[in-house]
């Protein structure tokens, strides 16, 4: 009697066994994305912009800011990782309106900023 216990066991625990060892096939290759992914966010002090760049391989990313007259008031080159992030100030622009714009790996992103005075305080605005 114990043995017959004990082979049932046996049986049940090696059947859960195997249909809880599936396999999955997959059809075909996973090709990694090679787009660079360009972010915008506010800093956490509300005083600028936060600029990421995540993409599949190293590259590396030009950010420029224009004035509204197209002039490049400020250019900077970020080096070369998959994956970056830079604050820039906004607050210390003068009022008007601004283009941010970050280049990596072939692909461009731009952002309108608005910069203006509001309760003693300089500000700025993302456009969409």
């Amino acid at each position: 009697m114990k043995n017959s216990i004990k082979i049932t066991a046996l049986l049940v625990l090696a059947s859960t066994g195997l249909f809880a060892a599936t396999t999955v096939k997959t059809t075909g290759t996973v090709v990694p994305s090679t787009k660079e992914v360009i972010t915008f966010s506010s800093l956490p002090s509300h005083k600028g912009i936060e600029v990421k760049v995540e993409g599949s391989e190293a590259s590396k990313a030009i950010v420029m800011i224009y004035d509204q007259d197209k002039n490049v008031i400020y250019k900077d080159a970020l080096p070369a990782f998959k994956k970056m992030e830079k604050g820039y100030i906004l607050t210390q622009l003068e009022n008007g309106d601004y283009i941010i714009e970050v280049t990596a790996n072939k692909q461009v992103a731009t952002k309108e900023v608005h910069v203006y005075d509001e309760d003693r305080t300089r500000v700025f605005i993302v456009k969409q």
